[in-house]
């Protein structure tokens, strides 16, 4: 196991094995051997551009070649910050090929977040896009490698910086099929290994890395599709990052691919550009969230198109609400799937077959026979249906520890070794019914916002003496980000200077507060800690009496 990663115990290891949950097949042979059934069918849609499994095998294996040739090494970390895209797919397959191990970055991120990324994982290369809008990837490499001594190759797909590589010509050097064969042939990861690093929502801080081996990621994406009913048939749509878990296996794209279906690129969630895609490529089922379904839902166009096609559209990342669930299918004539997990593990999803009362109120049920859960209230104790408390878990995907944080791992993990989801759930036999985070973390329609992080960020404007970040009710992302600001004596502070000054500190554009409110105390209890209840409260009551007056 890569040094600074948790293991799992040999004998929990071998009963997995035994029990036919880790197959003993790496990331890229989920994908070549459904090559082997399917090589011409269509893999992957983006845009005009239609891909076969054999032209994905191809061309990941070829990129393999290309990234031996510039250096890269199994093990070595690598940060991928691409939008979703042929080049993200490709990439993907070609680094886990050879070993190496993508550590899955999204592209709203920036300075101050890859920083981090780049300095925990030791990270020996960066791939990117040449820019995105108006935002230049390649400026942003030159500021933050400086903080990064192991960075030693930076990708770009589109045009290079000064020292960069064209990853796009990468992929498209001519290279014999017996050249790829004979360079590839003494890289053969093992899936005991880790193949990939995803982000941790990031509760207290910046985002932990959480690594994923091959045996329980392919497991992750072959149950997740297992329980969204996909085979060779599906025509599974992806909006949100390929580069998150929630669409990347849960069951998303590994899904997708396990069972020799064809993934859909859509170019975002706007509703003319989703039902178009739907009705030309006959997609049977879209991963979403709540800002995307109440778009749709309060949207006409949506009825200008054939959705016959359309079997389920599941919703990940927050909890979509039952009447939004039961709009969803009379609107749609499709399923509605929840999906409540984490990129640590654990992924539960409402059955197919289930009652309608699981349907439209349910966070689903473990994937994995094997997943053991408990609900337990703050000495740890377990429970009785129906009553709530923290969920823990542990499981044959779930993983052990974080990557290089060993700080982490009592806070994290039971002595037991269960991980503590940090949700409170009430459970009803194996399903799950989520009531809320247990830590401080706004969740920004699926975004997952760390108020200590933004906190620590407004501390340092001059003109602030106190903050704290509290999450305000939204119709569309379900929560926003409201800062509450004492400024120092004598000094006054307005919303868009806050917001240029976050700015400034170069963090992703989700994470900004949305409102500001200006106070001079700050509810406190008897031993001075912020009541963070009553001031959410208190900004709930406000937007509903502004509302009442508009």
């Amino acid at each position: 196991m890569l040094e600074g990663c948790v293991p799992w115990p040999a004998d929990v290891a071998a009963r997995y094995r035994r029990q036919g949950w880790w197959e003993g097949i790496t990331i890229p042979q989920l994908l070549e051997r459904s090559a082997a059934r399917h090589a011409q069918k269509t893999a992957l849609v983006c845009g005009e551009l239609r891909m076969s499994y054999g032209d994905l095998v191809t061309g990941s294996r070829r990129l393999a070649c290309g990234f031996l040739d510039a250096g890269i090494k199994a093990f070595d970390r690598v940060v991928l910050q691409l939008p979703n895209g042929p080049e993200f797919v490709l990439a993907y397959f070609a680094l886990t090929r050879i070993g190496a191990i993508p550590v899955t970055a999204l592209r709203a991120h920036r300075h101050s977040e890859i920083r981090h990324f780049l300095k925990v994982s030791g990270a020996t290369a960066y791939v990117i896009p040449d820019r995105i809008g108006s935002f230049d990837y390649r400026e942003m490499v030159r500021e933050v490698g400086i903080d990064a001594p192991a960075l030693r190759h930076v990708f770009v797909a589109g045009a290079p910086g000064p020292g960069q590589l064209d990853l796009r010509a990468m992929i498209a050097a001519p290279m014999s099929d017996d050249a790829i064969a004979a360079q590839l042939a003494g890289h053969h990861p093992d899936p005991a290994e880790v193949t990939t690093m995803l982000l941790s929502g990031g509760t207290t801080s910046l985002s932990k890395l959480i690594p994923r081996t091959h045996d329980d990621y392919v497991l992750n994406a072959r149950l997740c599709g297992r329980a969204g009913g996909f085979n060779e048939d599906t025509v599974f749509m992806a909006i949100l990052p390929l580069g998150h878990n929630y669409n990347l296996a849960s069951p998303g794209m590994l899904g997708t691919f396990y069972y020799g279906g064809t993934v859909v690129l859509a170019p975002s969630g706007d509703a003319a550009e989703v039902f178009s895609l739907v009705q030309r490529e006959h997609v049977t089922a879209i991963a979403a969230v709540v800002p995307l379904i109440s778009n749709w839902l309060n949207s006409e166009v949506p009825d200008r198109y054939d959705l016959s096609s359309l079997k389920v559209i599941q919703n990940g990342g927050a909890r979509l609400a039952p009447e939004l669930r039961a709009r969803l299918r009379q609107r749609f004539g499709c399923l509605p799937q929840e999906i409540y997990g984490t990129a640590e593990g654990l992924i539960n999803m409402v059955p197919l077959d289930a009652s309608d009362d699981m349907l439209l109120n349910s966070s689903g049920v473990p994937v994995c026979e094997d997943d053991e859960i408990k609900v337990v209230d703050d000495e740890g104790k377990e429970v009785p249906d129906g009553e709530p408390g923290e969920l823990v878990t542990r499981g044959p995907y779930t993983i052990q520890g974080y990557y290089r944080a060993p700080e982490r791992q009592a806070e994290a993990f039971t002595p037991d070794g269960f991980y503590r989801m940090g949700d409170i759930v009430r459970k009803q036999g194996r399903h799950v019914f989520t009531e809320g985070r247990r830590k401080d973390l706004i969740n920004r329609g699926g975004e997952k916002i760390s108020c200590e992080e933004v906190e620590n960020l407004i501390f340092g404007h001059p003109k602030v003496k106190a903050v704290t970040l509290v999450a305000m009710p939204d119709p569309v992302f379900g929560e926003k980000a409201c800062a509450f600001v004492i400024p120092k004596a004598g000094e006054t502070l307005d919303f868009d200077e806050l917001i240029a000054f976050l700015r400034a500190q170069k963090i992703a554009s989700f994470k900004l507060p949305e409102r500001l409110e200006v106070v001079s105390q700050f509810p406190l209890s008897p031993v001075g800690k912020i009541l963070k209840r009553q001031l959410r409260e208190m900004i709930a009551a406000k937007i509903e009496t502004e509302k009442a007056g508009a």
